[in-house]
């Protein structure tokens, strides 16, 4: 019985780790992804062009601003990313499942 509590609880505390390595993985990933679309703000829409090639999808919100959608599959995981855009400036952004 003793054995089983020990094998048991190693079980759980490796879980907890492998978590937690995954998680700041993912939030670094997150971060580098942050900061490769910041450099988009306050840019023409032809440099993002140059970067991201012919938007996807081109809605428009109800404050009359573009929004530019782009997506990507990473390991058959669809990345979204999002661009503002106003009088042809990038405003803002957001990505989804981009890594």
């Amino acid at each position: 019985m003793k054995n089983f509590f020990f094998i048991y609880a190693i079980a759980i505390f490796l879980t907890i780790v492998s978590c937690k390595t995954v998680s700041k993985k993912v939030d670094a990933a997150s971060e580098e992804e942050k900061k490769k679309l910041s450099r988009f703000l306050n840019k023409s829409t032809d440099e993002l062009k140059i970067e991201f090639g012919k938007p996807d999808f081109i809605e428009v919100a109800n404050s009359k601003n573009k929004i530019f959608v782009y997506y990507d599959s990473k390991f058959k995981i669809k990345c979204e990313r999002r661009f503002e855009i106003e009088n042809s400036k990038v405003v803002g952004f957001s990505s989804k499942n981009c890594w």
